[in-house]
């Protein structure tokens, strides 16, 4: 039988532009804000064959697409990618003080710099960025995950095993079908006392960004911003006329408001919230269509509190910055403060955050962030109920890895603002270099998924917490570990058993724990910390005086009677421990955590979602 030479024809091209248009990888993300940025690096980097979705042409969301770009928070924890990001930007720019520009942070720079290096960064051979593309489509198989997105008006598909939703606002969370909380939690939801007694969908303000460049004093009219329409100066009459503002350090002038987001070569953030442009949106009862018209006026409230700086304030040398690649000189996004929030393995509280050692969360922390409760809602017209976030205070805390699992759909995990957290922690969690850590966790959540052929729900908590270690991530919020420390990842560790507790300190703008690796150890808060992991020690004897090798011994002897005591002076010459080698000094947290960690190693123990020990 003949066949028919054109129908063979049409299908062999069939299967060559099918063949084209569609491909395999391992891990797919969606959005390449902060957290998918961070979580594309970080898998690609561990052998992970990785693709982002991106609907713009930068990388970094919020970090740049969305010009928020001075940083909140973690100036004295340099955690993982965030650390490698803010170095190439000190390198860029000529060291730390060239980044501390204005008031408001200790790192701020262009945008446009900002996606330049994370471009950089992310040139990884496993790694693959489809930028201005849009996914049309999303199913999910007993395989994974097939996704059908356009770029450039062609359709392509991706086979992915593991699929991560980075996109701003959770937007993936209803497709998938996966269960998730948005806006305020009710108290009874939270366990927080400092919740609302009753639920309600009402979500941060929002702020489109613009940033301005002072081109001096020529041309003094040339390029100034339009009136917008339904310009009205009464609503930014208070954005600097404070004259006990506290909360931002006494603003009591206009320059001074300026300052507060000044960046390097004379350009300024104009991100400010009190009369200036934070803007509200209820884009969780709107279509996509209606939140893209509302968005519309965000950009004109911004427009107009430009227009008041210029005219009304008379700063007629500040003009709109080309920093963004789109015809407005806006950003390409606006900076959203929270999403929809999935229903994880964990739910981080802030009474998780107000009191970590009440709990065993802490010690399944993947991300660390010091940023005080921080909520914008000043602009919704029906109100939401009273919360004093600035007055909970918290010391610097950790995310938990289950907050990025969902509870019951597998093979997906979450990597922005997007985590299992309530309402109220989420004003903390959402700042830029929590979620550069969250997306490194992620990433490497992911890749250590397809290394081990597991789900990412059924894969070692430990595992994960250990490849970060090896890319300079912490897992606890510790002040004075500094990753320079030959001992970092070892004290890290041990803090993440609670063998060794931290210290928190609510303290303004950077919250603290420290864990004072100097400070000696006594026999009882030893003892105390390894009855969890080794309840036969009970009955041994523990003062308040300093842990010295004999106690260490004894100790040892109990757990594991064959262990050579010999190993104990090996461990203490391999690691150059500072302290002497004698029996008659009290050792300090530094030595006894190198000594727990190479002698016992608890660290191995598994825990669950919530840090509980798993049965043997």
């Amino acid at each position: 039988m003949r066949i028919n030479s054109f129908l063979l024809l049409s299908c062999i091209l069939f299967f060559l532009i099918e063949g084209r248009s569609q491909h395999q990888v391992d891990v797919l993300i969606i959005g390449a804000g902060a957290g998918g940025t961070s979580a594309a690096i970080q898998a690609a980097r561990m052998g992970a064959k990785v693709q982002i979705i991106e609907s713009t042409t930068w990388l970094g969301g919020m970090l740049t697409s969305a010009g928020v770009s001075a940083i909140d928070g973690n100036h004295e924890m340099p955690s993982g990618i965030w650390g490698e990001f803010r170095q190439k930007l000190r390198d860029h720019y000529g060291g730390p003080k060239a980044l501390a520009t204005g008031w408001v942070s200790h790192t701020l720079f262009e945008p446009s710099v900002g996606n330049k290096i994370l471009q950089e960064m992310a040139k990884l051979p496993d790694l693959d960025i489809a930028f201005n593309a849009v996914y049309t489509k999303i199913e999910k198989d007993i395989e994974g995950w097939k996704v059908v997105y356009k770029q450039n008006e062609k359709t392509y598909s991706v086979m992915a095993k593991i699929l991560i939703d980075a996109t701003e606002i959770g937007e993936l969370l209803p497709i998938v079908g996966a269960d998730f909380r948005l806006g305020m939690d009710s108290k009874k939801d939270s366990g927080e006392k400092e919740a609302p007694e009753m639920p309600n969908g009402s979500v941060q303000d929002l702020t489109y960004v613009l940033i301005l460049k002072d081109v001096g004093t020529k041309n003094a009219r040339k390029g100034l911003v339009k009136r917008p329409k339904n310009y009205d100066p009464k609503v930014y009459e208070c954005a600097c006329k404070r004259e006990d503002g506290e909360m931002f350090g006494g603003v009591s002038n206009c320059e001074q408001m300026l300052n507060y987001g000044k960046l390097p070569n004379n350009k300024y953030m104009i991100n400010w919230p009190n009369c200036g442009n934070d803007f509200y949106i209820d884009w969780p009862n709107m279509t996509a269509a209606e939140r893209q018209e509302k968005l519309k006026e965000a950009k004109a409230f911004t427009q107009g509190f430009v227009y008041y700086i210029q005219n009304e304030l008379g700063f007629k040398n500040l003009r709109v910055a080309d920093e963004f690649p789109t015809k407005d000189n806006f950003p390409m996004i606006p900076y959203d403060r929270e999403a929809r929030r999935v229903k994880g393995k964990a739910f981080l509280t802030v009474n998780h955050i107000e009191r970590p050692y009440d709990h065993n969360l802490y010690r399944t922390g993947i991300a660390v962030g010091d940023y005080p409760i921080d909520h914008h809602r000043d602009k919704n017209p029906d109100g939401t109920p009273e919360i004093d976030f600035i007055n909970i205070r918290v010391p610097s805390y950790n995310v938990p890895l289950g907050s990025l699992i969902p509870n019951e759909l597998e093979n997906f995990i979450v990597s922005e603002k997007n985590i299992s957290v309530s309402n109220i922690a989420n004003g903390a969690t959402r700042l830029q270099p929590v979620v550069l850590g969250i997306g490194q966790a992620a990433g490497a959540l992911a890749a250590t998924s397809i290394r081990e052929n597991q789900k990412p729900s059924e894969v070692s908590i430990r595992k994960v917490q250990n490849a970060l270690l090896k890319n300079n991530a912490y897992l606890m919020p510790f002040i004075d570990v500094k990753i320079e420390d030959p001992a970092f990842a070892l004290m890290q560790r041990i803090g993440a058993t609670g063998i060794l507790k931290g210290y928190g300190i609510p303290y303004k703008w950077a919250n603290q724990t420290w864990f004072y690796p100097e400070n000696m150890v006594s026999e009882h808060e030893w003892k105390q910390g390894l009855l969890p992991y080794y309840p036969e020690i009970e009955k041994i004897h523990a003062s308040g005086t300093g842990v010295t090798l004999p106690f260490i011994t004894s100790v040892v002897q109990i757990i594991d009677p064959d262990y050579p005591i010999s190993s104990i002076q090996e461990s203490w010459t391999s690691w150059n421990i500072a302290q002497p080698f004698d029996e008659k000094t009290s050792l300090n947290r530094r030595t006894v955590s190198i000594l727990t960690d190479r002698i016992l190693n608890p660290f191995e123990r598994e825990i669950d979602f919530y840090g509980n020990l798993r049965d043997e």
